[in-house]
């Protein structure tokens, strides 16, 4: 294992690659989904049946945590990863997307955020300074910078003036985040859709330094194509030698087009919270197993895969339990589309390696245009 946090590069198939980010607690194989453990948990999953789909890293929230159980109680008792029992890499995010997503009363200035708790209503004030000190204290492997994310569409000069701020408050995370060997700190690109602005962010970055790239701003009601435009030329502003992580995305096509276009990181909620509304995504996109059609049906939910919902049960169990609100099903279910994004992740890094991607990428397509297969 390494003791310092790098990334080597091996391969490339158009702007898409493939390689390695080594840190102190393993190696993450890129590009990668990351499973997002909100507070300190995949949701209806095990850490150990979590690393069995494949995984590498999981995504920690810094929001969260620090409103429940609290950063400093997870420190006194081993940090996050003795806590939630995952001992191999966590990125933290920095918390800035859920105070202006989930807080209540926010005043916002050049300081940090000021707000109340959506839990409970109690004040608090979260700085590039304070989000730092809370990400060292759970012990993350990847930490973010603390950052403002506007909702899109927004006026030009909204989205500047906010980016300007992200930039200013990337400097103070640098600071304050100091010389922690092993750790690394990414900054965050912003600017919605409009190029100039992107392109003077990742300037602006670049000029700070960081062990990586985050592209955020995005997936956040702009839609697909806006978002695939930004990808056209996003990444290539960024430095070719550091990780690059598009931040909440999300549907396997939009994990498809991002990796073409350059991408090597990437998080999402999806595939674990479909899992607890009776979705399964597979080869042929998404199931939903509420569907009485599925009642009858003793065939798996996707042939092709080994989890043990496909492995071991028909569509009509799944059908049943779901329908039952039975917590086998969110657990099932969410094995699954985990282990359906894995999947996915490796058959990327697989055709970047072979220089077959545009093969690879006409069969995904393909196999989504067939559509779920009429039950028997």
């Amino acid at each position: 294992m390494s003791e310092r946090f790098s990334f080597t590069l091996n391969a490339k198939d158009g702007a898409a690659r493939t390689g390695i980010i080594h840190t102190p607690r393993g190696e993450i194989r890129t590009p990668a989904f990351m499973p997002v453990g909100t507070a300190g948990t995949v949701k209806a999953m095990m850490p150990d049946s979590v690393r069995a789909t494949g995984a590498d890293i999981l995504l920690g929230n810094t929001y969260h945590l620090m409103l429940r159980p609290t950063a400093e109680r997870i420190a006194a008792l081993g940090g996050l990863h003795k806590f939630m029992n995952w001992e191999r890499p966590i990125l933290t995010d920095s918390g800035g997307f859920q105070v202006m997503s989930l807080a209540n009363l926010r005043k916002l200035t050049e300081e940090g955020v000021r707000f109340s708790s959506h839990i409970d209503g109690s004040k608090h004030m979260l700085s590039p300074e304070r989000s730092m000190e809370i990400q060292r204290l759970l012990g993350s492997d990847i930490v973010m910078c603390f950052d403002e994310c506007p909702a899109l569409p927004a006026e030009d000069k909204v989205v500047a003036e906010s980016m300007r701020l992200s930039m200013r408050w990337a400097r103070r995370s640098r600071e304050a985040f100091g010389d922690r060997p092993g750790h690394a700190l990414f900054g965050i690109m912003q600017g919605g859709v409009t190029k100039d602005l992107r392109e003077e962010s990742a300037k602006a970055l670049a000029e700070i330094g960081f062990e990586g790239y985050a592209i955020g701003g995005l997936a956040v009601g702009e839609g697909q194509e806006a978002m695939f435009g930004v990808l056209d030329y996003a990444p290539g502003f960024l430095p070719e030698d550091k990780p690059r992580y598009l931040m909440g995305v999300g549907k396997p096509d939009d994990i498809v087009g991002a990796v073409e276009r350059g991408v090597d990181m990437m998080d999402c909620v999806l595939p674990s919270r479909s899992g607890r509304t009776g979705q399964g995504w597979t080869r042929r996109g998404s199931v939903n197993l509420r569907n009485a059609r599925h009642r009858d049906d003793p065939r798996p939910l996707d042939e092709a895969c080994g989890c043990p919902a496909c492995r071991n049960y028909s569509r009509a169990y799944l059908h049943h339990v779901v329908r039952a609100d039975e917590i086998i099903g969110s657990m099932l279910l969410t094995w699954h589309n985990l282990q359906y994004y894995q999947d996915l992740m490796q058959g990327l890094r697989d055709a970047i390696a072979a220089g077959t991607l545009a093969d690879f990428v006409a069969a995904f397509h393909e196999g989504r245009a067939q559509g779920d297969i009429e039950p028997l």
